[in-house]
Formats: C-alpha cells, structure tokens, sequence
C-alpha cells in the first residue's frame, strides 16, 4: 500500500491515485462516439448489472482501437487525469473477472489481456528477468507539462511502454502476484503452456526479489523501485496474494517447492493477527515491529480468501462493523447527489478520521469520512457470500445492491479514450474522495479494478483459491 515512484511530484499507488498536484490538472474529455464493446450475454449470477461491468472492462480494453490487438485495459476514466495509464493490479482483476463471467467473448478478451502481460513480461525495455512494472500506458496523449506521449502499449521499437512520466516504473509483490494469479487461472482455463510458464516466472522473481530469511517476521518483500532498489517494508496484503499464487504454482506444476514458499507468505500472515481485536495489521517497515495503525479493510476480506481459516473468520466481522459507513449529499465534502445514498465500508481505521477541513493532498478535494470504497465494499460481499452465517447473506445482498446502484447513477458522463462507455456501466471507485491513511485518496472515477471486483463478488468467484 505505499507508494514507490521514482518521479518527482504528483505520486500514485499501485491502485490509486495519491493525488499531489493532479486536481488542478483533472482533464474532462469530451465523448467521441461509443466504445465497440460487444456486451456479453451475462454470466451465471450477476444478471443486468453483472452484463453492464464486463461491458466496461470491454471498453477500457478498446479504449484506442487505432493502438493494434495487443494492449492491456486503461484503469481508470479520461476525468481522473491519469490518462491511458493501465495498472498491473488492474488487469490481471479484469482477467479473473472475465474469466468468472464465463461467455465466450469474455473468455476471449481474458486470453487477450494475459498474452499483453506475457507480453509486458517480454519486451520490457530495461530488464528480462520476469518482471512487470507497476502500470503502463495504452494510449497516445499529452502530458501535463506539454510533453507527448506518442505511443500506444506495444511502442514504435516493440518495447512495452511503461508509465514513465507518472513514474510507475517500480514493481511491487502484490502486483506481480495478481498478474501471476490471473496467468495461472488462465493456465487452468485453457491448458496454455505459455500462460503456466508466465505466472512460473512471476513466482520465480517474487522469490529471488522479495523473500525474506533473516528477519524475526519472515515474509515477503515489497518489492523493487524503479531504479532497482529494493523496499524495506513488508505487507499483509501483498503475502496474502503469494499464498494464492502459490498455492496455484503448486497445483499447477506439482512441484512442492511452491508449497514451502506459500508456507512462508502464510506465516507471515499469521503473525500479523490480533486475536484479542480479531483483525489482521497491515504489515511491518523493518522486519522486526508490527505496524498497528491504520488497519486496512483488504487484510481482513483477502485473508478469509487465501487462507481457508474459518478460525480467522472475525476478520470479515471486524472490518463489517468497524469500516462501515454511509455516504450522502448531508455529508460534509460528499459528492454524491442529493437523494441517494449509498452504504458500504471504507479503506482503512485511518479513513475514518481523517481531516475533512484539509485537502488530501495538494490540489486534491478535500476527503469525505464517510465515502464508500467500493473495491472493498465488494471484497466483503463476496466473502459473506461464502462464508455463509447468520445475517451474510442478507448483508452480502446490501453491499451489492448499493455497488449496482452506483454503477446505474455515479460516474455519468465520463469517458474512456476520449470514448463515451457503453450506458450505466463500470463501477466507481469510491463514492466520494476518500483518504486511505496511507498517502493517497481514491476518487468517484469508474474504475477497472472495482469493476472487476464487483464481477467476482457477484459471481461468487474467489480469485485467491488454491
């Protein structure tokens, strides 16, 4: 959850924007005729809504038809300013969203995001080594500094184009592990060699970049920054994500040496909960001390995920009781329209305090204590789903009837590519500017990543199975 750009100024997440001097900058492009998405027919579960989703992540992948076949899905909107900007995370969600809708022309844009990052993987412009970096870009535009952007993904050379001028030039754990889950499923899916040997080199680089031995928690490192410099810190979440990919290598090539190395994130894992609270933390900076403050929501849901601990289950109870809230235009700094409202839970413990008379960041809005993250708010649904107690179901229900009714009323207008999106289609990420506590905010832009999630919580799919 930290951020490693290399770029002096406006600095982003691996999955959202942190947003230091990029509100003067917010760009509001004009639609420019629709996106040629095809609108699969549906899947097993999600229904209307559920058909609406994947035909957003089908417009974020042909968002810039002139760019040619191989391109990966711009994450974000035109109006969060991030331009063509497709983050690693992102993509591999919308492969394993795409893969739960299971209609065969999302099953085929599935394959065609896995062999962009194959392809990410093997024509990066500085390394061979199996890595991915953090977002590249999809699309020509012009910077804020007046500099062009010319190229689409695959640049004139044949070299991935990789997000330089945001400085997504770094590469972190938790994205490589995702990509490496969403190659894996793949695998699994059509029984393409290229696409084990993919999510075999994601592993392979985890283990030689990140691991750790010698420190008293263990675990995995968070990764590498852009000049190669590896990053002391070492997150829940991201070995969460190593206990599904993992667990997935292991399965997928027999070969035990992926279940040691699952071990090892697991036991990571495990020392980071607090039984007395039930929660999980979120990590360590030095290998030695738990971090106890802020508490994420995706430690306590990812965790029930890719552990298969029902002893670990309170996790889903904390996060539903203790990040809840209730967003509407009574709000002080809420953006959403007089007369909705929408409930869901926040990102962090730290979100909900933080200081609504300050912006989050130099020219960003100021943060609404109440805005629902709906990335989260469907990372919940989907485990009460499974989980399956007393009450789940019922508030498994509301959490998404209040995504579906975000994605039929938030975000209207907005653009991909300068494209206008198919109507009433992608989920925002969150429905007001939400401080997350760990440097950076998320924003009411329809997003690829909360999209996708809300795709797997409606169909019941859990990506971080082994």
């Amino acid at each position: 959850m930290t951020d490693f750009s290399d770029r002096q100024g406006p600095a982003l997440s691996r999955r959202g924007l942190i947003g230091a001097g990029l509100g003067a900058a917010v760009l509001t492009a004009a639609g420019a005729g629709t996106a040629q998405a095809r609108v699969p027919s549906g899947g097993n579960g999600a229904g209307s809504a559920g058909r609406r989703a994947v035909a957003f992540l089908a417009a974020a992948m042909d968002a810039y038809p002139e760019q040619g076949p191989v391109r990966l899905a711009q994450s974000y909107t035109d109006q969060a300013g991030l331009f063509s900007t497709a983050f690693t995370y992102d993509n591999g969600l919308a492969i394993l969203a795409l893969l739960a809708a299971r209609t065969p022309d999302a099953h085929a844009r599935a394959i065609a995001l896995g062999d962009a990052l194959l392809y990410a993987q093997a024509h990066d412009p500085a390394h061979d080594d199996g890595r991915l970096r953090q977002a590249y870009n999809v699309g020509p535009y012009t910077f804020y500094d007046g500099t062009p952007q010319p190229d689409g993904f695959v640049r004139a050379d044949g070299t991935a184009n990789v997000g330089t001028q945001f400085g997504f030039t770094g590469t972190a754990v938790g994205d490589m592990a995702w990509a490496g889950i969403a190659l894996a499923t793949l695998a699994g899916r059509t029984g393409k060699r290229r696409f084990r040997d993919g999510a075999v080199r994601i592993g392979e680089w985890i283990e030689r970049n990140g691991r750790t031995d010698d420190e008293p928690l263990g675990g995995y490192k968070f990764g590498v920054d852009g000049a190669g410099a590896k990053l002391p810190f070492t997150s829940t979440e991201h070995n969460t994500d190593l206990v599904g990919l993992f667990g997935r290598l292991a399965r997928l090539t027999g070969d035990r040496v992926w279940r040691e190395r699952r071990a090892h994130a697991r036991a990571f894992v495990e020392r980071m909960w607090e039984a007395d609270g039930g929660f999980f933390y979120t990590g360590t900076n030095d290998g030695v001390t738990v971090n106890r403050s802020p508490i994420p929501e995706d430690t306590q849901t990812w965790t029930y995920l890719a552990l298969d601990a029902r002893s670990r289950a309170l996790s889903l109870d904390w996060a539903a009781r203790h990040l809840a809230v209730t967003d509407h235009a009574g709000r002080p700094n809420s953006t959403v329209p007089a007369g909705q409202s929408y409930e869901g839970v926040t990102f962090s413990s730290a979100s909900l305090l933080a200081d609504e008379d300050r912006p989050i960041a130099d020219g960003q809005p100021k943060p609404d204590r109440n805005g629902v993250w709906f990335e989260g708010t469907a990372h919940l649904a989907l485990c009460l789903r499974d989980r399956h107690g007393r009450g789940d179901a019922a508030r498994a229900r509301r959490l998404l009837d209040s995504i579906e009714r975000a994605q039929d009323r938030l975000g209207d207008g907005q653009t991909l590519g300068g494209r206008a999106l198919p109507a009433r289609s992608g989920v925002v990420s969150a429905t007001s500017p939400i401080d997350t506590g760990f440097g950076f905010g998320y924003y009411p832009y329809r997003h690829l990543g909360a999209t996708a999630w809300y795709v797997m919580a409606a169909e019941r799919f859990n990506p971080l199975s082994a």
